[in-house]
């Protein structure tokens, strides 16, 4: 597209991470080891923006940030890789952030409190960044200010995604109804697309989404692999990838969600976009970590020992 120099603009949260690697997930009166203790920065936006210009893609940013430790974390991480910061806003509430905890298997169990990233009022919309970009990602955010953003994605040409969250996905498809009209590429997992419709059969669930108006419903099923059905009637189920040993699987959705979106941009077809993206958060998983992707190499390689493309 002619003037985007941006594959991905992503707007939601961006937090920081606190993980524990635990050898049990206690139950009440119980204490479980801590086998290991990090931080990094997380959240959907953040996971997205990085991951995409991890990938070799070009990636900016709208979030608000505390003018806090935590928020200073989160812009030198996405300055470390790269993401066009210049829609980053600030305010006197503390950075969001969310505890998680790791078992052995690499379950995971997470406490999030959203503080100023639930703060991004359409107001703050950065027009002139998301004019550069040819995909807008809204991840996790409240109505007003993602219907805000699609609608400004729409008017500089832009192909909408969204990515509900756990949270917003409760409210139901008709209370979303607004901004369901105004999106292209609806990313839920299977616990969000039963919750936005109501219907426990996954490809029901994307057949009635896609009457809200969007071109295409992607259901993530973790590890049974990805559904997807569009407007124009390609309808694909993908296998995921197997995984030798499962670490970390915070982030991975996002992962998913920056390879499809990185590879749609690059000219990919819906099919290979798809593959691209379960072989990212294939290898993510394995990693610890919310936005540890592999590169884009890494990727290519991945997928041919697989026996594809």
């Amino acid at each position: 597209m002619a003037g985007k120099d941006l594959d991905v603009v992503t707007v939601g949260h961006a937090l920081v991470d606190i993980r524990f690697i635990v050898e049990f997930f206690a139950n009440p009166d119980q204490e479980s080891p801590i086998i290991k203790q990090t931080r990094g920065v997380g959240g959907s936006a953040a996971n997205v923006a990085i991951d995409i210009s991890k990938l070799g893609g070009k990636s900016g940013i709208i979030v608000k940030l505390g003018l806090d430790d935590f928020g200073r974390m989160v812009v030198d991480e996405l300055m470390r890789h790269s993401v066009d910061v210049s829609g980053v806003r600030v305010c006197i509430a503390d950075t969001g952030f969310t505890i998680v905890i790791i078992d052995k298997n690499g379950r995971v169990i997470m406490y999030g409190f959203k503080g100023a990233a639930e703060k991004l009022e359409p107001e703050d919309i950065d027009r002139k960044l998301i004019s550069r970009a040819k995909y807008v990602h809204i991840a996790s955010l409240r109505p007003d200010t993602s219907i805000a953003v699609a609608e400004t994605a729409h008017e500089t040409g832009a192909t909408v995604s969204w990515d509900p969250g756990r949270v917003l996905a409760r409210k139901g498809a008709e209370n979303l109804k607004q901004l369901l009209e105004k999106v292209d590429i609806i990313l839920a997992n299977r616990y969000e697309a039963k919750s936005l419709t109501g219907l426990e059969d996954y490809k029901e669930a994307a057949e009635k989404l896609l009457e809200y108006g969007p071109e295409i419903v992607v259901v993530k099923r973790g590890k049974e692999g990805v559904y997807v059905k569009s407007r124009k009637g390609e309808e694909y189920e993908l296998p995921a990838f197997p995984v030798k040993k499962v670490v970390d699987t915070t982030g991975a959705g996002d992962a998913f969600a920056a390879g499809l979106l990185l590879g749609l941009s690059r000219g990919y077809s819906l099919k290979k976009a798809l593959i691209y993206a379960n072989a990212v958060a294939a290898l993510k998983v394995a990693r610890l970590g919310s936005h540890s992707v592999p590169s884009h190499d890494e990727v290519i390689e991945f997928i041919w020992e697989q026996g594809l493309w």
